[in-house]
């Protein structure tokens, strides 16, 4: 017999692979048992493959499967989307300043198109995040 599993729909770009959104994620576990599938915006090059960042995700531990999508979030969002399927969504995005999703309002148009609980994570990519830390070593 299977425990009932928490299936949770994450959408996330540059964000995909961060320690905020893996936290996110880990979190979620402790309330009970739950299976990811991340789906991934695709606005271009430069993000990992969406199999890197599965096994990413997998290698610390989460049961998670994953997809890209259209480059338009609230199309892939849409595109993805079964409330039969999914019990909740987390959205992963840049910071105010630097997030083109924020700027669409993205985690609250999820919020009314789903009718589901939403967990907006703010993480920065891997690029900004080393890009932060040379600046402290730089600076002290």
């Amino acid at each position: 017999m299977h425990a009932f599993k928490y299936r949770v729909l994450v959408i996330a770009c540059r964000t995909a692979d961060s320690p905020e959104l893996r936290k996110a994620m880990g979190t979620r576990c402790e309330l009970g048992p739950a299976a990811f599938t991340l789906v991934v915006p695709r606005a271009g090059s430069g993000t990992a493959t969406i199999q890197d960042l599965v096994d990413h995700l997998r290698e610390a531990g989460f049961e998670v499967d994953g997809f890209d999508a259209d480059a338009d979030p609230i199309v892939a969002f849409q595109e993805a989307w079964d409330p039969g399927r999914f019990d909740e969504v987390i959205v992963s995005t840049l910071p105010t300043e630097a997030s083109r999703w924020l700027q669409i309002d993205l985690p609250h148009r999820v919020a009314r198109i789903a009718d589901a609980p939403v967990t907006h994570v703010v993480a920065w990519s891997r690029a900004q995040a080393a890009a932060a830390a040379a600046s402290r070593v730089m600076s002290g």
